[in-house]
């Protein structure tokens, strides 16, 4: 039996993650199969605090995490800080007596707690003392009815979080009935209706791209690119010296990177610095989730032994929210863009061994444990490997990022 999670972004109204959900699943579907709930739990929490830690497995953000009716009445959130956590109770639970005592207990021991999945259901009312935040489905939840009811929960102190945004609309419907908290893929979607150019300032982030996917390394032109804009240099330079990359030796020159870390390596680096800089105007967790993307396909790619100059497996994962980050469909952007045609083919969604690298990293993203037991199936790679790559992937992306936030 395999153990995995999975983390959601909850965002605020600016776009910036305030939380990750921690999901926990075991087995073949997205639910808790062939072991109790709270032994489930009780695995997230072994799993995550006693090895990853929830600190590191959140990047330093709150944590919410889903507990059903055993574990909260045997009092088993209080082994977790409540100042980085969130108990969710999960929307199908019966409100007893005891329910409400262990509400009361754990919220006076410091810990926030949730009711998941609300459905504005009166039996929720006598948890409302203890209560801090209340997250409502919209993609099932009638926008009208939601409306109709949320103007008592904003007489209240309850935080409210929107799950299930899966679109901008949405997402801005949403802001306009009052929720201070959002949670969907919907950062991931293009505003493709606003057609945005490529800024010509950033058309040298571009030829970076090209010269990160080419068979031929000119290194002349990378250092001619890169003279011309101090902040990349700046940038590079950071991305190089990451303790997680780069423990020794200080690299202070571009010529000293490539003598000390190679060819391949550096390819990687620039296209980091392009992607970062193209994404300057966009949630940081669009960036965020490509890096981890780039290094989770590389792992992949590393595990099946593909040729690795130029590194398509990272290139894959690293491109493959281009669309987001320009604003433009994908198809129109890579008859834009000098990629290798098999680049591009898994990019636009043609089927591929590159495709489905990408095909499973989204199966982590969105804790769909089936899919992912089918495409280890299928890259003929093991599950537990995929599991620990994707969380390399998660705190390799953290350190990537906090070196552009830096």
């Amino acid at each position: 039996m395999f153990s995995y999670i999975a983390r959601h972004a909850i965002f605020d109204s600016q776009m910036q993650v305030y939380a990750y959900e921690l999901l926990f699943r075991d087995g073949k579907v997205n639910c808790f199969p062939e072991i109790e709930p709270n032994e489930a739990t009780s695995k997230l929490i072994t799993n995550s605090h006693f090895t990853l830690g929830v600190e590191e497995i959140s990047d330093g953000k709150t944590a919410f995490i889903n507990f059903h009716t055993d574990t909260l009445l045997y009092r088993f959130p209080t082994s977790l800080n409540p100042d980085n956590v969130v108990i969710e109770i999960t929307g199908n639970v019966d409100v007893s007596e005891k329910l409400v005592e262990a509400c009361q207990h754990i919220s006076g021991l410091g810990y926030k707690i949730a009711i998941d999945e609300y459905d504005f259901n009166s039996k929720w009312d006598v948890l409302f003392p203890f209560i801090s935040v209340i997250k409502i489905d919209v993609s099932t939840s009638d926008l009208t009815k939601i409306e109709s009811n949320i103007a008592a929960l904003s007489e209240t102190e309850i935080t409210l979080i929107a799950e299930k945004v899966e679109s901008r609309e949405v997402f801005e419907q949403c802001c306009s009935l009052g929720f201070e908290l959002f949670q969907g893929f919907f950062f991931t979607i293009p505003e493709v209706l606003k057609q945005k150019n490529i800024p010509s300032s950033k058309l040298n982030l571009l030829e970076l791209m090209r010269e990160s996917a080419s068979e031929q390394f000119e290194f002349a032109k990378i250092c001619q690119i890169i003279e011309k804009d101090v902040s990349l240099s700046y940038m590079l330079m950071r991305f190089i010296n990451n303790p997680i990359m780069n423990k020794r030796n200080k690299i202070n020159s571009l010529n000293h990177a490539i003598n000390y870390m190679g060819e391949v390596e550096i390819k990687k680096f620039i296209a980091l610095v392009a992607i970062a800089n193209l994404g300057d105007e966009k949630p940081p967790e669009l960036v965020h989730l490509s890096l981890v993307r780039a290094k989770f396909c590389e792992l992949i790619s590393i595990a099946k032994k593909d040729a690795d100059n130029p590194p398509k497996g990272f290139l894959v994962g690293l491109f493959s929210l281009l669309d987001a980050l320009l604003d433009q469909n994908m198809e129109k952007l890579m008859e834009k863009l000098p990629l290798s045609d098999d680049l591009k083919q898994a990019l636009c969604g043609t089927n591929s061994v590159l495709r489905d690298y990408l095909v499973v990293a989204r199966a982590f993203e969105y804790g769909d444990w089936k899919g992912v037991k089918h495409h280890s199936a299928k890259l003929e790679l093991n599950q537990h490997m995929l599991h620990s790559f994707y969380n390399e992937s998660i705190k390799w992306g953290s350190a990537m990022t906090r070196s552009i936030r830096n």
